[in-house]
């Protein structure tokens, strides 16, 4: 890359306009014949990229609690891990790419292909500029960090000093998943969602094979899952290189200091770091409290988390993905009354989803622990205490889910003050309520003051944009279905896990059956709308491979 204000060889590859066919991909949510259709197909790519990452993900818990268990090695880990694996989600899976798209496509919309290309680079040269000096500050001050994060293990030398060490080891993934992040924005914003989908697959991969390694070897299981946290890094950012090239873009080329874009997102973006990322924050909190708590309770919140994070990961997270850089092409063409249709597509194909999940995590908390986890240093007791951490979390699912298509919308039209004030109210309840629960019922009280918290930033958020909007994004129809569906699932798969495993493993995909044929037969237009996207999808594969 070389500092330039004027076009290189590489961006030759775009009209004289600097559009070309990019400009059909600023709206790539919105094609496949509608916006909603478009979405919904879009949500389909994700959600199954998603699920391969989130299955490899349960692999690689399954080992770790086999490995580590719920002890001291276990707590200083996921400790250390908490700190860049929040960066990962709120830039991997947020902020960055929340303020990088809208401001990418309204260059892109107003001054071309080039111009847009130049915004990402230089983007690139401040991401590492900026934490490059953060990284070396955190190596110099890890102790004191960890301290603030886990104040708690400050009783417990042996445990704090653990947790310090991994903490030197991994933070440098921040590095790399940042720059992730921007070439997920990149390619998003063109239309294009498996590889960015695909990356988290690398870093469970990775961790899979340093843990194992570790375990089989005789080492310290730990070190070594910290330095595959690394290896991982590398290997997502590699992935989507090719899918770069693909669209045209190159690193070489033009960049600036002081792109004008680059200074727009970086507005955008400092707010949003907390806006779009609330849950992820009071989870840390959650931790830095739960460190008070006897040994292990930072371990079970960990693991209900993770089974939470399944459904969110697959679905939830892909809705908002999927719908961002749609919901940016419109609000950057003043499409409004198409941009309340999409996010009222996305709001109702979030909860057409995360109901009948909620329904299935709260009837199978304990079954799902006991099938993942109960082996090695993963005890009975480990099981039953988080199965109660996650019926806690589970109620508060759709909540979280619906969280990411209502900042969206809002980042999509640069209004980043309301959800950064809405943000600061939830916090704060999380706070007052996790630790006035906790000292009743320990870490079950910290993932309840979590749900209860996000279904107030939920409610809040919804309130604020629909008075923005001049009507409310909410599809109270499809709630009221949905919610009588999700109580068949949930008595149906409650009654099943009083049998053997086998039976209510079994039945899960019976009950995905039952819900969606449910919904077809009483119309819940998300459902018709996901078959159709399937339909086109399947037909689209066939006539492929025909030709």
């Amino acid at each position: 890359m070389t500092e330039s204000a004027s076009p290189k060889a590489g961006d030759q590859s775009v009209d004289s306009r600097g559009n070309g066919a990019a400009m059909g991909a600023a709206s790539g949510a919105c094609h496949g014949g509608t916006p909603s259709g478009g979405l919904a197909r879009n949500t389909l790519v994700v959600a199954g990229a998603t699920l391969l990452s989130r299955v490899l993900g349960f692999v690689r818990d399954v080992i770790v609690a086999f490995a580590l268990g719920a002890g001291a090695a276990a707590d200083a880990f996921f400790v250390a891990f908490r700190i860049p694996n929040l960066m990962r989600r709120l830039f991997g899976e947020g902020s960055l790419t929340m303020a990088f798209i809208p401001v990418y496509s309204r260059v892109r919309e107003e001054q071309g292909e080039l111009a847009a290309r130049e915004m990402a680079r230089s983007a690139l040269i401040w991401l590492l500029l900026i934490l490059g000096a953060l990284t070396l500050v955190v190596e110099v001050l890890a102790g004191p960090l960890t301290y603030v994060v886990a104040p708690g293990f400050a009783d417990d030398p042996e445990r704090f000093g653990m947790t310090v060490q991994l903490l030197r080891i991994v933070f440098p993934y921040v590095i790399l998943i940042c720059s992730v992040a921007l070439c997920m924005g990149i390619l998003n914003a063109h239309g294009q969602f498996l590889a960015p989908a695909l990356a988290p697959v690398m870093l469970n991969v990775a961790l899979i094979g340093s843990a194992l390694a570790g375990y089989y070897a005789g080492g310290d299981v730990a070190v070594c899952m910290a330095g595959g946290v690394l290896g991982g890094g590398v290997l997502q950012w590699a992935l989507q290189q090719p899918a770069l090239r693909r669209q045209g873009f190159t690193w070489r080329g033009a960049w600036s200091w002081r792109d004008a874009g680059v200074r727009r997102m970086a507005l955008l973006m400092l707010p949003t770091v907390f806006g779009a990322a609330v849950y992820q924050v009071n989870i840390l909190l959650g931790t830095l409290l739960a460190s008070f708590l006897p040994e292990g309770s930072v371990s079970y919140l960990y693991y209900a988390d993770r089974l939470v994070q399944f459904p969110l990961g697959v679905f939830g997270i892909a809705v908002s993905t999927a719908a961002l850089p749609s919901l940016s092409a419109l609000a950057a063409k003043n499409r409004m009354e198409e941009f309340h249709g999409t996010l009222g597509s996305a709001l109702g194909l979030t909860i057409f989803i995360s109901l009948p999940a909620m329904a299935g995590l709260l009837a199978l908390a304990e079954p799902l622990m006991k099938l993942l986890f109960l082996r090695g240093a993963f005890t009975q007791e480990a099981v039953r205490a988080s199965a109660l951490a996650l019926l806690a979390y589970a109620g508060g699912l759709p909540f979280i889910a619906g969280l990411r298509p209502l900042v969206a919308a809002f980042y999509s039209l640069e209004n980043t003050r309301t959800p950064v004030v809405v943000a600061a109210v939830s916090m704060v309840a999380n706070i007052g309520l996790g630790a006035w629960w906790m000292g009743g019922y320990g870490h079950v009280g910290l993932a309840m003051a979590v749900s209860v918290s996000s279904a107030l930033n939920f409610s809040l958020l919804l309130w604020f944009l629909g008075r923005a909007l001049g009507k409310y994004p909410a599809p109270l129809l499809t709630i009221l279905k949905c919610l009588v569906l999700s109580g068949v699932v949930f008595a149906g798969a409650w009654a099943s896990a009083l049998g053997p495993y086998l039976l209510w493993l079994g039945m899960i995909p019976v009950w995905v059956v039952v819900y969606f044929a449910g919904a077809v037969a009483l119309r819940v237009p998300e459902a018709n709308l996901l078959l159709s996207a399937l339909r086109r999808r399947v037909r689209g594969k066939t006539s492929r491979k025909a030709s």
